[in-house]
């Protein structure tokens, strides 16, 4: 019994346990069988690290105010953080990695770095 390869169908030369017929192929079937998945979680990636790059280029310093507008010029987006942390006192930060925001009253942000 022939046995045929799962992405070109070509005829399988080697091993009975064989399922591809070359890497190029195996590579290509598995990039083909996650590619939705891995277009979500690239996307997010993409967006964590750009909020990150934003609070890390108007923080230099490791604590700053500033508006909300200036944030969403450059691009930032509210939606994606890697943490919530909550002080004592009931103050909710958000986190992108280690660079975060705590919203304040008028449209402005404390921006800090956790150490």
């Amino acid at each position: 019994m022939e046995k045929s390869c799962l992405e070109c169908g070509e005829k399988i030369v080697g091993r009975t346990d064989k399922k591809f017929c070359s890497d190029y192929c195996r590579n290509s079937y598995n990039n083909n069988l996650n590619k939705d998945s891995k277009n979500m979680v690239r996307n997010v990636n993409n967006q964590l690290r750009k909020n990150y790059r934003i609070l890390e280029e108007l923080n230099p310093d490791g604590k700053i105010k500033l508006s909300k507008s200036k944030l969403l010029a450059k691009g930032f987006n509210f939606d994606y953080f890697t943490s919530i942390y909550t002080t004592k006192t009931g103050n909710i930060y958000y986190f992108v990695y280690d660079q975060g925001y705590l919203p304040l009253e008028g449209d402005f942000f404390a921006l800090v770095k956790r150490i």
